[in-house]
């Protein structure tokens, strides 16, 4: 016999279900201070009822409590699914019905479970998700650099400086005429205390981008990281991250899958003989979905040549793999061009189609098949 065990994790508590093979009730609903050893003496009582050879499985969905609960469960040899929360049709229901508790959630995990009715997310190991976060972290510093630098733009503006000697800002030249400004008293402690955190901002930036450049080159992420920096448009940070949060890309089939994992591929709203396609899904990773969004948009100013820094990624990579990058590089310039000049899309649309077969090329380099790319 099986018993699926559905729990609705919160940092509260923890709210478990069971849910037998071959039953459509669920059955031993109840509430826990939020501990894995109340999962285990859950378990343990499961299978003191229906008996020792019970084998049980648990799931909760995604969310902050990451996979720490998953890890805790199976090193005292309890089988652990996260689920995706999207897939889980029994919550969704729940929210249109507006009668959403913990102890219904509980429930309708149980049943996925049981039913099959689920999409499991993918768990990494430690190490990579202990870079992922770490990537994240370099992104948080980056908004924080970019609000920082909104603000003394508008600081500046409302005391009606205007900088005008050159076309681009943050640049020595900029900084220098920043600090030149003939502001006095509490308006001057106010711009350098901004120009402060812009300082200390973009030196932790430094500091964290070199580390993260230190992990690429580690055994584990140095052949996958060259091969992907052969993209034009993808560097060391972007390739780490890709391959950090997707881990396997084996797991998905074909390269269509792949980008619609990251929801870059078009929605659709049809019945009967209307049909309508919508903008992306906006499913799936949304940090990877941005990235590469802004790797495609430098296909909007890429030139048919090869730069130093591009010839300088690829030294060390087979030519099957240069030419397979040097191929899409290629590809992608001129779809961003037809798809602007000659089908009249926008700027945003265009990045995005583009931003599509990237991953598509990712995905293929990643897997191996580049030779079918080539052919």
């Amino acid at each position: 016999m099986i018993a699926y065990v559905g729990i609705d994790a919160h940092t509260t508590n923890y709210t478990l279900s069971t849910c037998l093979e071959g039953s459509a009730v669920s059955v031993n609903t109840n509430t826990y201070s939020p501990a894995v050893a109340n999962i285990v003496n859950y378990c343990k009582g499961i299978r003191k009822k229906f008996g020792n050879d019970t084998k049980i499985v648990t799931g909760y969905e995604a969310g902050c409590l990451g996979f720490k609960l998953k890890r805790d469960l199976e090193k005292n040899g309890i089988t652990a699914k996260v689920l995706a929360p999207a897939s889980i049709t029994g919550t969704e229901i729940n929210r249109r019905r507006r009668k959403k508790t913990d102890k219904r959630d509980a429930e309708a995990i149980a049943k996925a479970l049981k039913n099959h009715e689920y999409s499991e997310v993918y768990t990494p190991d430690e190490e990579d998700e202990a870079v992922r976060d770490y990537i994240r972290m370099e992104q948080d510093h980056k908004k924080q650099l970019r609000v920082i630098k909104q603000q003394i733009c508008a600081f500046t503006t409302r005391h009606g400086y205007q900088y005008t000697d050159g076309k681009n800002y943050w640049t020595k030249k900029h900084l220098k005429w920043l600090k030149e400004l003939p502001l006095e008293g509490i308006n001057k402690e106010t711009l350098d205390a901004y120009l402060l955190s812009y300082e200390t901002v973009n030196d932790r930036l430094e500091q964290l981008n070199r580390r993260i450049e230190e992990i690429a080159e580690k055994d584990k992420y140095r052949e996958a990281v060259h091969k992907l920096t052969c993209f034009k448009s993808i560097k060391v940070l972007t390739a780490l991250a890709l391959i950090v949060e997707i881990g396997d890309f084996t797991r998905f089939v074909k390269a269509k899958n792949f980008a619609a994992f990251l929801g870059l591929v078009a929605g659709e709203l049809s019945s009967s003989d209307n049909q309508n396609q919508t903008g992306i899904t906006k499913q799936g990773n949304s940090f990877l979905r941005k990235l590469l969004v802004e790797c495609a948009q430098s296909f909007s100013r890429a030139s048919s040549g090869k730069s130093a820094a591009l010839k300088k990624r690829q030294e060390g990579n087979t030519a099957e793999i240069i030419a397979y990058a040097d191929r899409a590089n290629e590809r992608l310039r001129k779809r961003y061009l037809r798809l602007v000049l000659h089908n009249r899309k926008c700027h945003n649309q265009a990045t995005t189609a583009v931003a599509r077969e990237l991953a598509c090329f990712i995905w293929g380099m990643m897997t191996g098949n580049i030779h079918t790319a080539l052919a």
